[in-house]
């Protein structure tokens, strides 16, 4: 099997830098093309719209406002997060870019898929017991439902602190 396209998912976390620095390291190893994908995850919002009191009936679009304001600096995040992972790791390299919007593990899957791509690599949190039950693990699922290689690439325990 041949490695042409490598897709790595990041997020703002040294996790996730360590497997981008990996990835890029082996996609320049073996003349691999990268794509490197963030996922944006939908923030639970408890905003309610604002309400006339002369009617009692609610203003049209006070919440897509603030929904719209939230959306446009997750994107912002989103952009610096690739920008900088790019301007680190990627020099000579031919980048593509993806930002999903949704479940991150699901959302790397659609990159892979999209992308065409023959390895997906991921940095783990090394999440267990309570922890993992309730937040997941998104290389465990990308590894359950992957229909491709994955890498799964640890932080070296002198790293975590």
């Amino acid at each position: 099997m041949e490695i042409s396209k490598i897709i790595i998912g990041i997020d703002n976390s040294k996790y996730a830098e360590h497997a981008a620095a990996y990835g890029f390291d082996l996609a320049r190893k073996i003349g691999a093309a990268v794509g490197l994908v963030n996922i944006i995850e939908p923030v639970p919002s408890t905003i309610t719209p604002a309400t006339d009191t002369t009617l009692g009936m609610p203003f049209e679009g006070t919440p897509n406002l603030v929904y719209n304001d939230i959306m446009d600096a997750q994107n912002e995040a989103s952009s610096t997060i690739v920008k900088s992972t790019v301007d680190k790791y990627g020099q000579g390299l031919n980048v593509s870019y993806f930002n999903e919007y949704g479940s991150s593990s699901d959302g790397i899957l659609s990159c892979a898929a999209q992308f065409g791509a023959s390895l997906i690599v991921v940095g783990t949190h090394h999440r267990s017991g309570l922890d993992r039950l309730l937040m997941g693990s998104v290389a465990e699922s990308i590894i359950r439902n992957a229909d491709i290689p994955v890498l799964v690439v640890p932080l070296p325990e002198e790293n975590k602190s």
